[in-house]
């Protein structure tokens, strides 16, 4: 199956009350391991990159990858733009046929965040699905943290989403970039930001979240879930134990399949984590 709109996405995962998995890609074993576990599972899924992980490959490079993987497919999957710090991401990805965004403007202040999501609510056009951001996430993300963190207002998320007109709304309520093993989402705030919300909601951090807390997720009006230092996790672990095993190991392509395999159980487990009833 061809790439799908975020659009698609979320409108099936709402219909069939699923929290979609977004996992990042770095390279082959990373996008192998995600599809080979959304095979399996059969839930829509995004796959994603972030703008600090496309310094060895560009976008397209991206795009080639995860498209010629989904050829025969049947999962409906879209390709997103994580944290999209600029505009100017925004438009690459855009040229590459990414066809679902997201827009991080989260760290200015709410006029300047509520303008700059708008203008890219406008690159988008009507057929590619946005994300916006109100209330920065702790945490790194790939070893870059922001300035201040601060929880989602739930007083301003209906202004917010209609002036920019974003189709999801990544909120900051107690999730945090990473793996941070303390994180815990408060409830109560969700509860209270996902009343104001026209839209569904993302959580960022789904790496450090218990399963308890990721299994409730549906309940709140989320629909997308981010993971990605899991999948790090797991690749690097698998070169790593590789090499400890035996130094002289030179054979890169098994150890790569090592990796493909720890990379799907761990998308596999997190899938059937946010979509108990699976």
């Amino acid at each position: 199956m061809p790439l799908v709109s975020g659009h698609d996405v979320i409108q099936e995962c709402t219909a069939r009350g699923l929290v979609a998995g977004a996992f990042n890609t770095t390279n082959i074993e990373t996008t192998m391991g995600i599809i080979d576990a959304v095979e399996k599972v059969g839930v829509p899924t995004f796959i994603q990159v972030a703008p600090t992980n496309v310094k060895l490959s560009g976008y397209e490079y991206v795009y080639d990858m995860v498209a010629r993987r989904l050829a025969d497919t049947t999962v409906p999957v879209a390709l997103h733009l994580d944290h999209g710090k600029s505009l100017a991401a925004v438009e690459a990805a855009l040229a590459a046929d990414f066809t679902s965004i997201m827009i991080d403007a989260s760290e200015e202040p709410l006029a300047e965040n509520t303008a700059t999501s708008a203008t890219a609510r406008r690159m988008c056009g009507a057929t590619i699905a946005l994300e916006a951001e109100l209330g920065s996430i702790g945490g790194k993300e790939d070893d870059v943290a922001p300035e201040f963190a601060s929880t989602t207002d739930p007083a301003q998320v209906a202004d917010f989403v209609a002036a920019v007109g974003c189709d999801m709304l990544a909120v900051s309520v107690g999730n945090v970039h990473g793996y941070a093993p303390n994180a815990r989402i408060d409830f109560d705030l969700l509860e209270r930001v996902r009343a104001a919300s026209p839209v569904p909601l993302v959580i960022h951090g789904g790496s450090g979240l218990p399963e308890e807390q990721l299994g409730r997720l549906a309940d709140f009006g989320v629909v997308k879930v981010n993971v990605a230092s899991d999948l790090r996790n797991a690749m690097i672990r698998s070169f790593g134990e590789a090499y400890a095993a035996n130094p002289n190991e030179n054979s890169l392509i098994r150890v790569s399949l090592d990796a493909v395999a720890a990379i799907s159980d761990v998308v596999e487990r997190r899938i059937r984590m946010l979509n108990p009833s699976l």
